[in-house]
């Protein structure tokens, strides 16, 4: 095994383990997805280096779409969510959360997808924020930032999210 490989199945790991603790707000009978808006409160890095403050998705649905640079269902998905993110350029957030590799895999494989904002999280802290465990994994939101879907989509599954929220 490269060690490339062993390095994105260890942070896989290490993903999947640190996902499974209780929150606060869980253990308060909350989501740990923050429906009641609070989802909107983190911060992250764009592929340019700047802060992203995660509340400026209020007043818009969004979709933010957990890829891995080396995970062929996320390869897959990459046209339909560049074709969302322009269909819907101005009434919808289409953001991209990469992570499970290194910053230049994920910047690479960004680089490919043109619409959304991506963000880089090599540590992880926005896939743990919003509960999320594994690759491709969507996670849409209604305007005031409650979790409306959370998981695996297929195209058809996602653009019919999207068109209902977007009205």
């Amino acid at each position: 095994m490269r060690p490339r490989n062993i390095i994105g199945l260890l942070l896989a790991v290490i993903l999947l383990v640190s996902g499974c603790a209780a929150t606060a707000d869980e253990a308060e009978g909350g989501t740990g997805s923050g429906t009641d808006g609070a989802s909107l409160d983190f911060t992250a890095e764009r592929l340019d280096g700047t802060a992203y403050d995660g509340r400026q998705l209020a007043g818009k649905p969004t979709v933010l779409w957990f890829w891995a640079p080396w995970c062929p269902t996320c390869q897959a998905q990459a046209g339909q969510v560049e074709e969302i993110a322009q269909q819907y350029d101005g009434r919808v957030n289409v953001v991209g959360v990469g992570g499970l590799a290194d910053r230049a895999d994920i910047e690479d494989f960004a680089g490919q997808v043109e619409g959304p904002t991506h963000l880089i999280d090599e540590e992880g802290g926005t896939w743990r924020h919003f509960g999320v465990t594994a690759q491709s994994t969507y996670v849409i939101l209604d305007a005031d930032g409650a979790v409306v879907t959370e998981g695996y989509l297929d195209d058809e599954e996602l653009s019919a999210q999207v068109a209902e929220l977007a009205g």
